[in-house]
């Protein structure tokens, strides 16, 4: 289910190459997280761009890691499914594979992350959760971040 959920964002983004995605425990997007950004805290979904994604079928895009302790308490703390979860945070990940910056981009993130989530009718989203101040609209949520692919 993921997968082809996965295959079809790709394909409206118009990513090149495949994606892999991790979902694992905080304990170990925390770690993934301390090791190549140098931040020692959890977060919900971490992306890795390929430093230089290659061409034909086998071309990878970069790797996407989702804890699935945040994911299950986000799920019920905004009454939707776990399921549901992770691939609001498959898209986040895989929007910043396609090179977007909710941090920078000026909205531009965050307007095309509204219009794929009704695409796909997916509840509200992980920029849509943060109000303009930067506040989290739950103290549950992390938000999503871009990091550096390892060497």
């Amino acid at each position: 289910m993921l997968e082809g959920f996965v295959r079809r964002v790709r394909r409206t983004v118009k990513l090149k190459g495949s994606v892999n995605i991790l979902v694992t425990t905080s304990a170990e997007v925390r770690s993934l997280n301390r090791r190549f950004r140098g931040k020692n805290k959890a977060t919900d979904v971490l992306s890795f761009p390929a430093e230089s994604p290659g061409a034909g079928k086998r071309a990878l895009a970069g790797d996407i890691a989702i804890s699935a302790d945040v994911a299950a308490r986000n799920a019920g703390s905004l009454g939707h499914s776990v399921a549901e979860e992770v691939k609001i945070l498959a898209l986040h990940g895989i929007l910043h594979l396609a090179g977007f910056d909710h941090e920078r981009d000026s909205g531009r993130m965050a307007r095309k992350e509204l219009v794929l989530r009704r695409r796909f009718k997916l509840p509200s989203g992980l920029i849509e959760r943060v109000d303009n101040s930067g506040s989290k609209t739950t103290n549950r949520k992390r938000r999503g971040v871009k990091a550096r692919r390892p060497e």
